[in-house]
């Protein structure tokens, strides 16, 4: 639990509307905290531009951190993108050109204010983190670094839409929701009487973008524009990259160590998707202190010492048992000078049939097919922590539909740190398929707990450019990179390797079926064992503070289930996720908000074809002038050579329906 503070070293005063006008005349709305004193003292300003709705959507998070920076000698701007919250302009897409465009011109207006001391920084979570990454490898003068968290330097290997080349159910989902928001109105109370004009431009030009997404289905032009992993050389201002084991964008931050020139942190917890001082699972910690600490050392020029502790810190889970959702994940936080550290090694072990040994062991071929209910009970892609039961349960289930591979009884805790890789040499009897590794704790009930996992279109296993065929039958050799993970396991439980050949509902299944060949002991396990260090135990991060939240009352309480339904009749599986966020009033704007979402994934048995999606959202929003809602829909199947995508706005006003759109998209299987 964070604990609240009210006081700072600097009174601060609220900005809102502060509306900045664009190179092209497009004025986007700003809220500015600031020292009330920094006319008289100026202060460095922290950009956060996103498209979530500043006063009625991140309002509930932004109010417990930008009032606590800028009370310690900041000014923290939270901007709406173009298109968005009380923001002129449609938004068409995720990272635009016109949208780092747009950061250019807010950071030349910020660096020119009185009350600035020209020097500013970027930040921000999901969209937030990858939008900093790119602006700063356009390299405006004025801004000075960086701290991202919870994204990514490469859209195709590392976002909501592909994974390991293969098509996530996520990108729907994403979609869904991205269609509802952008059918929302400003405020008239911020933009007046033209805001029925700009909602109406906002919903002409409406249109969902897992159409845009679906036509790149491999790594080409359209992914590597605002991926900075492209040319990590054009970043060259330090960056702090910061995620948690929970999240879906972990992968990134030991890439940026890597990758990045200049000056760096990394920093990876416990947590979802989530800032670190609000993070569930927990421990949650003072975040809002460390951030202090970076923007002084870079924007003020005062030598807090950050860059003399260690450069990537991590915190080493503890063994666990499996749970869809924990309140907390117990570990020991530890320092490493970077990124590769020499603290690891990889410790290599050989797929035999009689499980994983350091030497190969010859037997007899191993086959595999998985169902395609395969992956049920491995939680969601993009995990959001907290109450919310999307985490992976318990694995036995799972790794009974895969090919299974583990050690004896550990002699002694194994503390794993960095991404396994498994080098594989298979056969597939289809031309297409997809193989998925997960590494679990087995515990000696036979519990077993997912630790990470990864996936790989075998057709991409030459390149993410230009994928390739099978050739039924013939051995091929494909690198499987697991994600990243740090977590220690017990003296006494076993590592288990599982291979399957299906994850639904987290991966759309490939057209057929394939059954897999392999031989004992041609494959091999490579696995990152971090090796004890002297200082181990000696990182404390301090607990979480925040500044207090905005008054809001509760109107409808939140709820989350998932609900599996197995029809043993018509040999179907069906998956549904209903979370509802509630309904708040925001009491000093007099606004009422509310969203729920509801997630079908549904399956047939032994028919790849049969997977259908099926994801809507409500959103509302209620001021003095206005009572609005979207409600989004976006369905997706597929063929054998097409996917099949529907999807449905309607926005309403006061109940009555103003405008409805639907689209409909078959779009060519591109080697998936």
């Amino acid at each position: 639990m964070s604990r609240i503070v009210e006081s700072f070293p600097r009174k601060i005063t609220t900005l809102d509307p502060v509306f900045i006008t664009m190179s092209d005349g497009v004025t986007l709305a700003a809220t500015i905290w600031l020292p009330e004193d920094a006319e008289a003292d100026p202060v460095p300003a922290i950009l956060e531009l996103i498209p979530y709705r500043r006063r009625d959507g991140t309002v509930f998070r932004d109010m417990k951190m930008h009032p606590y920076v800028a009370g310690h000698g900041f000014a923290c701007v939270r901007v709406d993108i173009r298109g968005s919250g009380d923001s002129e302009g449609v938004l068409t897409d995720e990272y635009t050109e016109r949208e780092q465009r747009d950061a250019e011109d807010i950071i030349a207006w910020l660096a020119a204010q009185s009350w600035c001391t020209g020097a500013i920084g970027m930040t921000g979570i999901s969209w937030g983190g990858f939008n900093a990454l790119q602006v700063a490898a356009r390299r405006p003068p004025a801004l000075k670094a960086v701290i991202a968290l919870c994204c990514s330097d490469d859209r195709y290997a590392d976002d909501v839409h592909y994974f390991g080349g293969n098509l996530l159910t996520e990108d729907g989902m994403w979609s869904s929701f991205m269609l509802g928001m952008n059918a929302l109105p400003p405020d008239p109370e911020i933009v007046g009487a033209r805001w029925r004009k700009m909602w109406r431009e906002r919903l002409e030009a409406i249109s969902c973008w897992s159409e845009t997404w679906l036509r790149h289905q491999r790594r080409d032009a359209y992914w590597a524009f605002g991926s900075v992993a492209e040319d990590f050389s054009a970043i060259d201002i330090p960056v702090y990259a910061i995620s948690g084991w929970d999240d879906t964008y972990f992968n990134a931050v030991p890439r940026l160590m890597q990758g990045l020139n200049g000056p760096k942190k990394g920093l990876i917890g416990p947590w979802s998707h989530a800032y670190p001082f609000l993070g569930a699972p927990g421990p949650a910690i003072h975040y809002l202190k460390e951030a202090i600490r970076w923007w002084r050392h870079w924007l003020v020029g005062e030598d807090t010492g950050i860059m003399e502790e260690p450069a990537y810190t991590v915190l080493i889970k503890d063994p666990h048992r499996p749970a869809h959702f924990y309140p907390e994940h117990p570990g020991q936080w530890v320092g490493e000078p970077g990124w590769p550290t020499p603290s690891v090694e990889m410790q290599r072990l050989y797929l035999n049939a009689t499980g994983l040994a350091t030497e190969p062991v010859t037997g007899p071929l191993m086959r595999l097919k998985s169902p395609v209910t395969a992956g049920r009970d491995c939680g969601r892609y993009g995990g959001y922590g907290g109450e919310v039961p999307d985490m992976a349960g318990d694995q036995r289930r799972e790794d009974g539909l895969g090919l299974c591979f583990q050690t004896a009884e550990l002699e002694d805790d194994l503390t794993v740190l960095g991404a396994a890789v498994v080098d594989l040499e298979l056969a597939s009897d289809r031309p297409q398929a997809t193989i998925i590794a997960r590494l679990c704790e087995v515990w000696p009930d036979g519990v077993s707990t997912l630790i990470t996992w990864g996936a790989l279109n075998l057709r991409q296993r030459e390149s993410r450019e230009a994928p390739t065929p099978l050739v039924p039958g013939e051995v091929v050799k494909a690198r499987l990179e697991l994600n990243h993970c740090g977590r220690r396991l017990a003296r006494g439980n076993r590592l288990r390797l599982v291979l399957s050949n299906q994850h639904w509902p987290v991966l759309w299944p490939a057209p057929g079926m394939p059954t897999f060949t392999l031989a004992s002991g041609a494959s091999v396990l490579l696995l990152p064992v971090r090796t004890a260090q002297p200082d181990d135990g000696g990182i404390a991060l301090e607990p979480a503070e925040m500044s207090p939240p905005v008054a809001a009352t509760e109107l409808r309480e939140t709820h989350d289930s998932r609900i599996v339904t197995i029809d043993a009749g018509k040999r179907c599986e069906t998956l549904t996720l209903d979370s509802d966020y509630g309904r708040q009033r925001l009491e000093d704007r007099g606004i009422e908000t509310w969203s729920a979402v509801r997630d079908v994934m549904a399956i047939t048995e032994d028919d790849p074809l049969s997977a259908r999606l099926e994801t809507g959202w409500t959103l509302g929003f209620k001021s003095r002038d206005c009572d609005a809602e979207a409600t989004s829909r976006v369905t997706l199947r597929s063929t054998a050579t097409e996917f099949h995508l529907q999807w449905r706005i309607e926005a309403r006003e006061k109940n009555e329906t103003i405008f409805t759109r639907e689209g409909e998209a078959w779009i060519d299987r591109d080697h998936l």
